[in-house]
């Protein structure tokens, strides 16, 4: 399930409101050097090539804050941005456009990151039936922001968190007594969700294609486990590449019979775009 802005509202009320008051706190003293009633206009551009992200974050950082007459957005997200682009302009007081500055510029600049790598992978698989997965791994308290930025890059979200689908990995297996008895208590917890479960090798993975598993994840399989797989009958299995996984070897993979590819790079190493705004 991909995430959608109607899906996250709440989060991203949640996401900025913490941002500010970890920013403002008590007040924003350097912004009472301005005269209380002073108004500007502020233009935010982009200094570098990107995919944008990010645009109901700003939204609600003004909007929480009150203050501006005006929010005029030249772009939306997924659009691919040249460098100097401009992005948004904002009108009203000068007191709020600088005090909500650096906490809008931080969610436009890590969530276009975010996107920006996606698209990178995403066009690695164009033409491809293979899908690029985010994961769990993901910044405290910003997962859905995070996910939906992956979205916007062209790339798709694995399960959200602990309670949308089955993962079950290593330590769950031994802990169940094997890979049959774990997706046969997984069907009888939940029928309806889905059941992925982490394979290490190809006695294991004929093990879960054979308990009907709906996804196998070949963890760190070799070039030759690799190949080995994809002769398998993988009946109604769909399989997951992850482990061994950049985006330098991800082309190497696109002839590859598989179905996803995961990668926890899209959203723990995070590169910022670089964005400047500007009052005038």
């Amino acid at each position: 399930m991909n995430i959608t802005l109607d899906m996250i509202r709440d989060d991203i009320e949640r996401n900025v409101r913490d941002a500010l008051t970890e920013d403002v706190g008590d007040g924003d003293i350097t912004a009472e050097l301005i005269p209380a009633s002073k108004t500007d206009t502020a233009e935010i551009i982009t200094r570098e090539d990107c995919t944008f992200c990010g645009a109901a974050w700003l939204t609600e950082t003004f909007h929480q804050l009150g203050g501006l007459t005006a929010i005029d957005w030249h772009v939306k997200d997924g659009d691919s941005i040249k460098a100097n682009t401009k992005l948004v302009t904002l009108q009203g007081n000068t007191r709020t456009l600088l005090t909500g500055e650096r906490t809008a510029m931080n969610f436009l600049q890590l969530l276009s990151g975010i996107a920006t790598k996606a698209s990178h992978y995403a066009k690695l698989v164009e033409g491809t039936d293979i899908k690029i997965l985010d994961t769990r791994k993901t910044i405290p308290g910003l997962r859905t922001a995070q996910k939906y930025a992956v979205n916007c890059g062209g790339c798709h979200n694995h399960r959200i968190g602990l309670f949308d689908a089955f993962l079950i990995k290593e330590n769950h297996i031994a802990a169940c007594g094997g890979i049959s008895a774990a997706i046969k208590r997984a069907r009888e917890i939940a029928p309806a969700k889905k059941v992925e479960i982490e394979t290490e090798s190809i006695s294991e993975l004929k093990e879960a294609i054979a308990a009907n598993a709906d996804i196998a994840m070949l963890d760190n399989f070799s070039e030759a486990m690799i190949e080995q797989a994809m002769l398998l009958d993988r009946g109604a299995s769909k399989f997951e590449l992850s482990g061994n996984l950049t985006i330098d070897n991800l082309g190497k993979r696109t002839e590859l019979k598989v179905d996803y590819c995961s990668f926890g790079d899209l959203t723990k190493n995070l590169v910022a775009v670089d964005l400047s705004m500007r009052i005038s």
